[in-house]
């Protein structure tokens, strides 16, 4: 089922995204159109303020060990994402009223990078939920 319009069961969903936005360690977020989301990169020393900010808007955490057990939408996610490996994170929040915010937390292999990438389960990213969150980003496409 793709998602379409607004509920406003998902409004708490989108005030927690704001308070991740304020608390972001970095600025920048732009739009990752191969895997339809927003996304910033941050320094690994800045690591523990990503973690905290994130965890306002994403507060389930899922490792390569663990993603079996995961939301099947957020399965669906990781597996056209190339699935989750070692030292990789994916973080959601919901179903919330069948919206599924989900972010895939990526290491570089520099050791000093580190990516959130953030969206949206299910989502026409031309619709209006997703256009609320690049708003709210500050994402133009």
């Amino acid at each position: 089922m793709t998602i379409r319009g607004w509920n406003e069961a998902w409004s708490p969903v989108f005030e927690n995204l704001g308070r991740m936005r304020a608390a972001w360690p970095t600025r920048g977020w732009s739009w990752d159109s191969r895997l339809t989301c927003i996304t910033s990169s941050f320094t690994v020393t800045q690591e523990p303020q990503a973690k905290t900010a994130s965890s306002f808007a994403l507060q389930q955490e899922w490792t390569s060990t663990t993603i079996s057990r995961a939301p099947a939408p957020l399965r669906t996610v990781i597996e056209r994402a190339g699935g989750v490996r070692a030292g990789q994170l994916v973080l959601s929040t919901g179903p919330v009223a069948n919206l599924l915010l989900y972010g895939l937390w990526w290491p570089w292999g520099d050791n000093e990078t580190v990516s959130l990438r953030v969206g949206l389960a299910d989502v026409d990213p031309g619709r209006e939920l997703y256009q609320r969150m690049r708003d709210l980003f500050g994402v133009t496409l």
